[in-house]
């Protein structure tokens, strides 16, 4: 199992994992009960440490999924992650609205990017 790299493990979960040259790691939140868009900005922070801990970059992010407690949140997300993605190479991105795990929060997002 050497060809499989953990970073980061907390109680029951590593953050991210490697292998085969793809970085997957977990769902990543915001501190809860903060608006959105500011959820969205402790977001994408963590996830640019988390793709630098294993090697990669946010301009090697090949899928994002973005799931939101409620889709009126939408635009303002929006406005955050247009500001922080990578232009020339945006990755392929869903969106979808769903009951987050714990009360108060309001986005998760889910990348998987190249090594």
């Amino acid at each position: 199992m050497s060809d499989i790299q953990r970073f980061d493990f907390r109680k029951r979960i590593h953050m991210s994992v490697v292998h085969g040259g793809t970085v997957y790691l977990t769902g990543q939140v915001g501190t809860a009960n903060k608006p959105a868009a500011e959820q969205m900005q402790e977001i994408l922070a963590k996830v640019e440490a988390l793709l630098a801990q294993a090697g990669s970059s946010k301009s090697r992010i090949l899928n994002a999924t973005l799931i939101l407690a409620d889709v009126a949140d939408y635009g303002a997300v929006n406005e955050v992650w247009d500001a922080w993605v990578d232009k020339e190479n945006a990755p392929s991105r869903s969106t979808l609205q769903a009951q987050l795990a714990s009360k108060g929060l309001f986005v998760e997002l889910i990348v998987i990017a190249a090594a």
